[in-house]
Order: structure tokens, then C-alpha cells, then sequence
């Protein structure tokens, strides 16, 4: 079987008997539910191949994903969670995270005439949830705003399919075939432009923490290119350098072009960057 399933698959009902859920994401190869039961409220993440269409070639990695982002929880020594296979593909679970996302909560700032700047508190957090896994000797490999969830106690960084830095089952793994171009670093680009696949590295997820404060806080891309662009062409305005004249306001000003450095070894660290914000 293959293709989008109806519903959660049957081994997720019967670990976690759902007293109430709702279906969040559906989209190319993944859907994410919100499960209430009796162990706790959780995200349960589906996995299933992408058919090939006109405009995009078949991707099957996409049915590992969920599989794979357990084997990594699992080597970061996270708690209470599980994952596995469905006839269609892998899934996994782990604890709901609450709160809005990077972008969500700086939307005020990107309002007309707004007076609002950026606090660099939440940008501090970001910093410091990131840093915990680079700490573990991990890339994260897909640094967005949508996984920067501004919890009530601190910022967690969710999505970490494509993370590398330690061992994973080869029956789960996939090569790194880059990220979402809007924060894709351009040594990744470059090398997925060439070779179709990449090296996820704490330089790059900089480069992305960078380009995520920035979009979060203006609503522009780092990197200028037409919205309805082909990928490729996307990426070669990235690898070629092709920055936007903008800036955050506030602190976070001169901090986000240093993280947007063309290249990697100018960039700072990420506790260089949690020094500058503190």
C-alpha cells in the first residue's frame, strides 16, 4: 500500500489510544497529527512515498523521514517517545510542543509602520536550543522558523529528520539532498546544484538560524529571486551570493548579516552568537 493514509495506522492506536485527535499537516509525503490519550498529548508524524507528477520526480525518502528523525531522538537521549513502520511507510511519536512559532509570535514586527523591533530574548532562545544540538556534536540540516517553538519555559527545536551527526539504522537513512531554499546556505546549494547531494554542518544551520530571524522579523528572504522560481534557479541565486539589501532592526541587526556570511568560516559560532545576545 501506498499513497496517503486514511488515518493513523493501527500500531499508533493502540500505543497511545487517542481520546481526541486532530489532523494538522498533510502535505507532499508527511502528515502530522495532535494525539490527546491517557500517557499525554503527543505529535504523530506519518510518512508515505511522493508519487512522481509533471512538475516534481517521485520521492521516496519521504516515507523513511518519520523513522528516521526517531533514530536521531533516540541518539540525543530524548524520553517518551517511539517510532516505527505502517504498511506505507514509518512513523513516529513524541511529545506535543506548545506554542507559536518563530514567525507566528515576530508577526507583529512585520506589520506596516510597525514600532515594534525583534526581542532578542526570543532570538536568544533560539539560539540556545540550537546550540544544545550542536553541543551533541549534531547539524540540524533544515533550521526554519516553523521549528522554533516559543514554549511558556523555552524554545524547542522540533524536525529533526534530517539531522546528522551520529549513527542511523541504513534501513532508515537517506542522503541530505539540501533544505528549504529560503534558508538553504550557499555551500549547500552549490553542492546540491552539482552532485544533488549535501553535507549538513553547524556552519550551514547558522547560515539558516540567520535567514530564519530575518524573514521572521521583516518577512523578506535573505536571498532575491522571483516567488515562483524553479528550484534550481532558486538555488543558484543562493549560491551565487544574491543578498537583499535588508536588515532587522534593533540588535539583531549587524548579529543576522554576520550569520548570512557567503562563507561558512566567516560566520560566527553558535555561542559566539548566544555572547552577542546576551
Amino acid at each position: 500500500m501506498s499513497g496517503t493514509p486514511p488515518e493513523l495506522p493501527i500500531v499508533v492506536l493502540d500505543a497511545l489510544m487517542p481520546t481526541a485527535q486532530r489532523l494538522v499537516l498533510n502535505r507532499r509525503g508527511s502528515m502530522v497529527w495532535e494525539v490527546e490519550s491517557h500517557r499525554g498529548r503527543y505529535a504523530v508524524k506519518v510518512g508515505y512515498p511522493i508519487e512522481a507528477t509533471a512538475d516534481w520526480p517521485a520521492q521516496p525518502w519521504t516515507a523513511l523521514a518519520p523513522a528516521r528523525e526517531g533514530a536521531v531522538l533516540h541518539r540525543l537521549g530524548f524520553q517518551n517517545f517511539a517510532y516505527g513502520e505502517w504498511d506505507g511507510g514509518t512513523w513516529n511519536f513524541q511529545p506535543w510542543r506548545e506554542g507559536p512559532d518563530l514567525h507566528r509570535l515576530w508577526e507583529p514586527c512585520r506589520t506596516p509602520d510597525s514600532l515594534i523591533a525583534p526581542h532578542t530574548g526570543v532570538a536568544l532562545g533560539c539560539v540556545q536550543a540550537l546550540a544544545e544540538l550542536h553541543d551533541q556534536g549534531w547539524a540540524h540540516g533544515d533550521v526554519q522558523p516553523a521549528h522554533f517553538i516559543i514554549g511558556p519555559e523555552r524554545t524547542h527545536l522540533i524536525d529533526l529528520a534530517l539531522a546528522r551527526g551520529g549513527h542511523v539504522p541504513e534501513w532508515y537513512d537517506f542522503p541530505f539532498r539540501g533544505c528549504l531554499v529560503h534558508y538553504e546556505a550557499p555551500e549547500i546549494a552549490r553542492s546540491v546544484l552539482a552532485t544533488g547531494e549535501a553535507e549538513a554542518t553547524p556552519e550551514a544551520d547558522i547560515y539558516a538560524l540567520g535567514a530564519s530571524l530575518l524573514i521572521s522579523a521583516t518577512g523578506w528572504r535573505a536571498v532575491e529571486y522571483p516567488d515562483d522560481a524553479p528550484r534550481p534557479v532558486q538555488r543558484q541565486a543562493v549560491a551565487d551570493g544574491k543578498r537583499r539589501p535588508v536588515k532587522a532592526r534593533g540588535e539583531l541587526g549587524e548579529l543576522i548579516q554576520s550569520m548570512l556570511s557567503h562563507a561558512p568560516e566567516d560566520r560566527p559560532t553558535i555561542h559566539e552568537v548566544a555572547k552577542a545576545l546576551v
